[in-house]
């Protein structure tokens, strides 16, 4: 239970209002409960014939004595003038407006509850969606896609159907059950103290079983991320699937998770279904105790209680069983839920390996250079750049190759700062990236991917990504200036048609001039390129060099290539090899050197 109060303090705070009305609500439904309840007793007199006339009205006090007392002295008043029947029935109408009454409040209460609980739930997605784009990208090499997909739906949907949804019990039936527990205390101490030294043996059966849950719960939400991993796998690779005929190893992969998780959700819902079975069991011996307990004090005289009063207390304990059979059942939820709340937390309580310097500094554009001095990063153990230094001046392109894992796409991830150096320094104008507003120095870029990402979106949408408050006019520049503009206005609703997952409905070609729009209309000083023509045909790729060449006028540009041949007019040539620059020039001087540049420059000509 701790560990859900912690959730409570954590989620609850905006709904300080909503809470209270609910307390006041619900007290107020359970003290109704309680007047309802007991007008039952002059009822049950006076069909019984028990009733003892009351002819003189004594001073109204705060006491229960003063109370009863005089109630009987109107009813009596009222039994001598319309008789017995009538007299029935006027109490009925008072037991009739108590019930609305209480049902009234119940309502009200469960109003309020609502607007916590959906609330809540909104804001954890929220908070999990908002650290999801907070977080380092090393984070997301470690997690499985499908199991983060999980979390944000599955755990919140579990956490939901189980903390959530018994948040209303917990506020509710606490209450129920504390001023029927005070009602009975106040008619029969000696019977509630007895029944205070048999409930919590009943509690402690039902709580040892309860905790169980919370363990295989956890195993079955593990479990389902590991089945969305496979779809999310299967969906993205349908192709290569298909391809290699591997439907049916799919098949058996997937059909082995599903095994898995159905064998670990029976163990669970065997366990939660008992929860009502159990429940109702002891709630039944804990009413027959009392009922012996406190027949056998009647029959002895030795009760505080008459008969029509013992039926009332029982009438009032009996309230007490739903809201105790509810609050066990809760309890298994709860840890179902709990068990969720703990994956989730791993997203939320995940630490944010890219921070902002408290007193950061604002930069607005790149006025010289853009300097890596010393710089050396390692992924885990595996050193992948040692000790570069490079520097960029303002305005002038510098072209990296090399074999693939020579550390050329981390030199450029490093720039935004989608990971930080290990060792060195990454220099603005001379101040290091680390001092520099996050978002003001990704302002400063634009990338264009070997793989263009793109949304399921309209193409409108697409190229306007990130840029606020553009208009038509620019975003069909931007499109010119990428020669993309004509493929667009001949698809079926230009700028607005949907271009699909991914941009699905799109040639690579199209999809990258579009990428390469969407960085022409964000215009930033500095252009990082990684590979932007390597998948395209000989067709495609001259469109894209043309447009990438328009983007890269008077603009810093950092570009990726395999193929030499779209960087040989690069200010400076930097071939990298096991994380180190082991060459830089121009083209031609490159050449005259006669080393690895060379080299790779023949195997490509041949």
């Amino acid at each position: 239970m701790k560990d859900f109060f912690q959730i409570l303090r954590r989620f609850i705070p905006p709904y300080k209002k909503q809470l209270l009305l609910n307390f006041l609500f619900n007290l107020l439904s359970a003290l109704f409960t309680v007047f309802s309840v007991t007008m039952m007793i002059p009822i049950l007199e006076i069909l019984f014939g028990l009733s003892k006339d009351v002819n003189e009205l004594m001073p109204w006090a705060m006491n229960l004595g003063a109370i009863k007392h005089n109630a009987y002295f109107y009813i009596t008043a009222f039994k001598n003038a319309n008789g017995a029947g009538f007299t029935l029935l006027f109490v009925g109408l008072f037991v009739i407006v108590a019930t609305l009454l209480k049902v009234g409040f119940y309502y009200l209460g469960a109003f309020e509850a609502i607007y916590i609980r959906n609330g809540v739930v909104k804001d954890m997605r929220e908070q999990i969606f908002s650290k999801i784009l907070k977080l380092a990208l090393p984070f997301f090499s470690e997690e499985r896609k499908g199991d983060i997909i999980s979390r944000i739906t599955g755990d919140v949907t579990e956490v939901e159907n189980s903390i959530m949804s018994s948040l209303d019990m917990f506020l509710k039936n606490p209450i129920i059950i504390l001023v029927l527990l005070i009602s009975m205390l106040i008619m029969s101490p000696s019977m509630t103290l007895f029944i205070f030294l048999v409930l919590p043996i009943a509690g402690f059966i039902i709580g040892r079983v309860g905790r169980s849950l919370k363990k295989v719960s956890r195993e079955g939400q593990d479990k389902m991320g590991e089945i969305l991993t496979v779809v999310e796998e299967a969906l993205g690779g349908l192709r290569i699937i298909k391809a290699f005929n591997a439907e049916n190893k799919m098949n058996a992969r997937f059909n082995s998770e599903l095994y898995d998780y159905r064998h670990i959700m029976n163990r669970l819902m065997r366990r939660r279904e008992l929860a009502h079975p159990l429940s109702e069991l002891l709630g039944t011996i804990v009413i027959i105790i009392v009922v012996w307990y406190g027949g056998t004090l009647i029959l002895n005289k030795n009760s505080e209680l008459s008969g029509p009063e013992f039926i009332a207390y029982l009438a009032i304990f009996y309230q007490i069983i739903n809201p105790a059979k509810a609050f066990t059942t809760a309890l298994y939820s709860i840890q179902k839920g709990l068990a969720s709340m703990d994956r989730i937390d791993k997203i939320l309580k995940a630490d944010v390996t890219i921070p902002e310097a408290e007193n950061a500094q604002t930069v607005s554009t790149l006025k010289n250079t853009v300097e890596y001095r010393n710089v050396t990063f390692a992924y885990e153990d595996k050193v992948v750049l040692n000790n570069v230094s490079l520097t960029i001046p303002k305005g002038k392109t510098i072209a990296l190759v090399g074999q693939s894992g020579s550390g050329k796409t981390t030199f450029v991830d490093l720039l935004p700062r989608f990971y930080d150096v290990i060792g060195g320094q990454i220099l603005i104008d001379g101040v290091d990236l680390r001092d520099l507003k996050l978002h003001e120095l990704r302002d400063l870029m634009g990338n264009v991917n070997q793989e263009a990402i793109l949304f399921n979106d309209s193409i409108f949408n697409n190229i306007a990504f990130g840029v606020e408050n553009t208009s038509m006019p620019e975003v069909i520049a931007a499109a010119k200036v990428a020669n993309a503009h004509d493929f667009i206005i001949e698809t079926e609703h230009g700028y607005d048609t949907v271009i699909g997952d991914r941009g699905s409905k799109l040639s690579g070609g199209q999809r990258q001039r579009l990428s390469i729009a969407r960085a022409i209309l964000k215009n930033p000083p500095i252009l990082i390129l990684d590979e932007a023509t390597s998948a395209l045909d000989t067709e495609s790729e001259r469109l894209v060099q043309d447009a990438l060449e328009n983007l890269m006028k008077n603009r810093t540009s950092i570009v990726i290539a395999h193929r030499l041949s779209t960087v040989r007019n690069a200010d400076l040539i930097c071939v990298f090899h096991e994380g180190e620059i082991v060459e830089r020039g121009t083209h031609d001087e490159l050449i005259k050197l006669d080393g690895r540049y060379k080299r790779l420059h023949s195997m490509q000509m041949f």
